[in-house]
């Protein structure tokens, strides 16, 4: 890729939010049981995996903070090496076969006048259905960069 196409990629990716250790370490294990539902096909092997998997979360539970940093590194890594060639992915999510497919019209083109009905939606939604707010980083500001090679929204 050029530098023009990776600075048109930049002025639509969301900005990172700054995480704390715990927040950190419970989004990695949402992403490690999402990643593990990806290789699992039946259900009972998927739930005693996902208890081995929590038993190595409760391990380093009471680590110190070097320990903790570690172990966070390590485990970011073992999930890029595991990670899933075709993860699966809700069909209305981005990469899922139904998103976007009825998109709602903007407000502005069904009231141009700006009269809004008293049961119009208050607040502005993501590309994946998640309410849109500056604090957690995806405020949505009129173009999202869906990705749809790793099935996600930047």
């Amino acid at each position: 890729m050029n530098e023009v196409f990776r600075s048109a990629g930049d002025q639509f990716r969301q900005k990172i939010p700054q995480l704390s250790r715990k927040a950190e370490v419970s989004r990695l294990y949402r992403k490690s049981l999402k990643l593990l539902a990806s290789w699992t096909v039946d259900r009972e092997i998927f739930l005693d995996e996902a208890e081995k998997l929590r038993a190595r979360f409760d391990a380093g539970k009471n680590a110190n903070e070097a320990k903790a940093i570690r172990l966070l590194k390590e485990a970011k890594e073992e999930m890029y090496q595991n990670s899933h060639p075709d993860p699966y992915c809700v069909p209305f999510m981005p990469g899922g076969s139904l998103f976007m497919r009825n998109p709602p019209p903007p407000l502005e083109v069904c009231f141009p006048d700006g009269n809004y009905p008293p049961d119009a939606p208050k607040v502005l939604f993501n590309p994946d259905m998640s309410v849109c707010k500056e604090e957690t980083g995806k405020n949505f500001n009129g173009t999202v960069l869906v990705d749809f090679t790793k099935k996600n929204m930047e």
